[in-house]
This record gives structure tokens, sequence and C-alpha cells, in this order.
């Protein structure tokens, strides 16, 4: 009985201690004083503009899910966004993407999906975001001469039309393993590829939202990192995606306590800045999509309180 109370609590525990550790860090590193001082030198307008687009593109990601499984969540878009604020709270604060597990118990929950299509829906989508992160940082530092313009041409020809080939080759996959559906590994590789966008006109829904999702959140989070440390909008956006790509990544810590930071801050290395100049913005950017995750899980509570499953 001990062991198993231990064990429903160590998670905790080893948050608490991380969070304790990652606080002391900054007010020896930086100083929470003065770090909080530069949110007053920020307009109020620009801080709620920007938070009201962050919030937006966690609207646009739920209209992804809601427009790929319509059948399943037609009549209940507001159940899909409390559904994916939900989501999104759950595996920005936990560590090792170990949220990512909330969406198909989610979507299990609300609107009886299996978890083997739901599971697999997830991966090929965090893998159209890693793909969105990689195409956009390209083209910033090419903008901003960091990358010779052939470099960009050719990167560009080989990365852009990755998804439509993977979907090519995925849909002729499914052909050929079911020939084999007697085996059961087949019959499991069909049912996790049938999970996957089956439609040309499914797929550019799912790749044109993933981009409008992204360009939003990096254009308001861009915007903020450059309130707090002036820079050119194109390191802010490479500054911007590092920080997000140790969230897409299996390596941030509980709430990305410092491995935001160290994404930010090794983004804008290459522009010049070093750690001690771009610590103090990154930990304010941080702090800024933390109380939007924030918002988005008291938004979702809300929803759920006015909009219940049944609608």
């Amino acid at each position: 009985m001990y062991n198993n109370k231990s064990r429903r609590w160590l998670p905790l525990l080893v948050s608490s201690i991380l969070l304790l550790l990652y606080g002391l860090a900054v007010h020896w590193l930086v100083g929470w004083r003065g770090l909080l001082m530069a949110w007053s030198s920020i307009p109020t307008t620009t801080a709620l503009l920007a938070l009201s687009l962050v919030l937006l593109s966690y609207l646009v990601r739920a209209y992804r899910f809601y427009d790929y499984f319509r059948a399943a969540m037609h009549g209940r878009f507001w159940l899909c966004i409390k559904m994916t604020f939900y989501h999104n709270v759950l595996n920005n604060l936990l560590p090792v993407r170990s949220g990512e597990v909330s969406f198909p118990w989610l979507m299990s929950r609300y609107f009886q999906v299996g978890m083997v299509r739901s599971s697999a829906i997830l991966i090929w989508y965090r893998l159209m975001d890693l793909h969105t992160l990689l195409c956009l940082g390209l083209v910033a530092y090419a903008a901003h001469g960091k990358t010779p313009d052939t470099w960009l041409y050719a990167g560009l020809i080989v990365l852009f039309p990755a998804p439509w080939l993977l979907f090519v080759v995925h849909t002729r996959l499914v052909q050929y393993l079911k020939k084999y559906t007697t085996r059961r590994l087949a019959r499991i590789a069909v049912e996790v590829l049938d999970a996957l966008p089956q439609s040309t006109p499914s797929l550019g829904r799912a790749w044109a939202l993933t981009w409008i999702n992204w360009l939003i959140k990096l254009v308001a989070l861009a915007w903020i990192l450059q309130q707090f440390l002036p820079m050119p909008y194109p390191a802010a956006w490479v500054g911007v995606m590092a920080g997000d790509l140790t969230s897409v990544l299996p390596v941030n810590a509980p709430a990305g306590l410092g491995t935001y930071e160290a994404g930010v801050a090794s983004g804008l290395a290459s522009w010049g800045f070093s750690f001690a100049q771009t610590l103090p913005a990154a930990v304010n950017l941080h702090l800024f999509l933390l109380t939007a995750t924030v918002i988005s899980g008291g938004l979702a509570w809300f929803i759920n309180k006015k909009a219940p499953a049944s609608v």
C-alpha cells in the first residue's frame, strides 16, 4: 500500500522539485523582479492581441481535428474545442510528451473514436507540425542571409512536398498490406494506415490548417519576443521556432521548464546573441506561453459547463 501511494505522488513530487529548481535558477541567473518589471514596458493592447492570436491558433488546431473527425464530431465543435484545449494543457505541462497520451483517451471518452485511429492521426499531425517548422525555419534563415539562396531552393524542393509523398507511399503500402491481412501484424499495420488521410482533399485541408495554425502562433510569439529583446523579425521567428521544437520533439521537461529557454537561446545564437542576452527574453516568452496555456485550460473548463457532451 505504501509503495502504491509513493508511486502516485512521485510525479507530483518530481515536478514540484523541478519547478522549485527552475524558480531558483531564474532568480540566480536573471532575477524575478527585473524579469517581471520588463512587462511594464509592453502596452496592454499588444499583450492582449498577441494572447488572442495564440488562442486563435489553438482554435485552428481544434478545427483541424474537427475537420478530419467530422463524422464523429459533427455538430459538436465546442466539445472538440474543449477536448483540444485540455489536450493542449496536458501536453504543455507534462514532461517528455507524456501529455500526448491524453489525446486518444479524450477522443475515446468524448467522441467514441478508437485509440488506434486517434493515435495514428495524432502522430501524422505531429509530423506535419515538425515539417512546417522546418520549412519556416529554412525560409527565416534565408531571409536574413543565413542560408545561400541555392540551399534554400534545394531544401524547399526536397522538404516541402514530403507530406504529399508520404501520403502517396502510405496509400500504396495499404494496398500491398491488404493482400496479407491474414497475418496479425499486417492487419494492425493496415488499421493504423487506414486512420491517415484517405484522399487528396483531406490531406490538403490538414496541410493548409497546419500552416495557418503555425503562422498565427509564430507571428504572435515572435512579436512578444521582440518586445523583450530588439532583433530582426527573422531572428525572432527562428528563436520562437527553436523553442517550440523542444515541445514537438520528445526532449522537454515538465512544462518545458529550462528546455524551452534553451531552445530559444540556441535559435538566437546564430544571430550573435549570447545566452546572457537571450535568457531574460526567453523566460518571459515562456511565461507568456504558459499563461496562454492556463487560460485555454480555464476556457476548456468553462466550455465543459456550458456545452455538455450531449450537445
